[in-house]
């Protein structure tokens, strides 16, 4: 190709170097021999050379949520335009998470990206352990030193989802939280408990789903709604996400006569605004998030800091008291 171009071998080198010094002039010439003779630079030799593959591993759990799969394609779709690829890891289990996270070590990935990821304290011992690579979480809190955290402002968001509610003249409210987690939080019931307080109210009922699954929400409320006489049910429930909210909905719907109760939920995903839920919700600032996310893994790593950003609460029917 150096013949071809009319440089030197080095001048080649130089052109398919990030950031290396060459003159518009001579990188023209390379890119112009390149085409003609079907070059296409071996990634890997060049990964090998610099330490670095340029592969970010994207943890995942709770794959039955709709929500990671928007995730998922923007993520994708940003690291591919910046010249990475992505290892997805599945940690559904939690027998998977050192075969999992030895795999990343094997892959040499460059970061972890944990995608709303319930981490546990073994979970981010493992990751921590794979040649100190940055750990970024988004979406949920952590007080581990050795993560970065982008996510929303759980707090906040609840507080006006509390004052939505509150506003509409409900007195029983409840929420209904997703799975437990060690080591992160959302602080969702935290701003939602606050604003109520304001107004000398409190949260009449906690429920818990096992996970962030349509049939986990509807079988949570179900179960509520036959232990508790319709009199002294809640007049509104706020749920963690959007997939629970669309279970409570299904399952009043499944209860004859069930009085109308008002939900909101949280993420926005494209179901919430079908004509058949026209769920109230809150959008987190997703595109942010996942450009700061990678951000931090590829050039401003920061272990322990964090960074809160605002949603944006999106008014539709759910919430309306009947």
């Amino acid at each position: 190709m150096a013949a071809r171009a009319g440089v030197s071998k080095w001048t080649v080198s130089r052109a398919f170097t990030d950031g290396a010094s060459i003159s518009p002039q001579a990188m023209l010439r390379v890119q112009t021999a390149a085409r003609e003779l079907g070059y296409r630079p071996n990634l890997l030799a060049r990964s090998l050379s610099k330490k670095s593959t340029r592969i970010i591993g994207l943890v995942a759990d709770e794959l039955k949520n709709p929500h990671i799969f928007t995730l998922l394609d923007e993520v994708t779709r940003h690291l591919q335009s910046r010249g990475y690829m992505a290892l997805l890891l599945n940690i559904t289990s939690e027998n998977d998470y050192e075969s999992v996270l030895t795999l990343a070590d094997q892959m040499q990935v460059d970061g972890l990206l944990f995608l709303g990821t319930l981490l546990n304290d073994r979970l981010i011992t493992l990751a921590q352990d794979i040649h100190h690579i940055p750990l970024v979480v988004l979406y949920r809190y952590s007080e581990s030193p050795y993560i970065q955290v982008l996510a929303t402002n759980g707090y906040q968001a609840g507080q006006e989802i509390g004052e939505l509610l509150l506003a509409q003249g409900h007195q029983r409210m409840g929420y209904l939280a997703g799975p437990v987690s060690e080591s992160t939080q959302l602080r969702r019931l935290d701003g939602f408990r606050a604003a109520l307080a304001e107004k000398q109210r409190d949260i009449s009922v906690v429920l818990q789903a096992p996970h962030y699954q349509r049939l986990c929400g509807m079988e949570a409320f179900t179960a509520y709604l036959a232990a508790t006489p319709q009199e002294q049910r809640v007049e509104a429930i706020f749920c963690e996400n959007d997939i629970l909210a669309v279970g409570v909905i299904d399952a009043m719907r499944a209860l004859p006569d069930c009085a109308p109760i008002a939900v909101v939920g949280f993420d926005d995903i494209e179901l919430a605004a079908s004509p058949s839920y026209l769920l109230t919700t809150y959008r987190q600032p997703m595109q942010s998030l996942i450009a700061e996310g990678i951000h931090c893994l590829t050039q401003a790593f920061e272990p322990g800091g964090q960074t809160l950003y605002t949603g944006e609460l999106i008014i539709r029917q759910s919430h309306i008291k009947q």
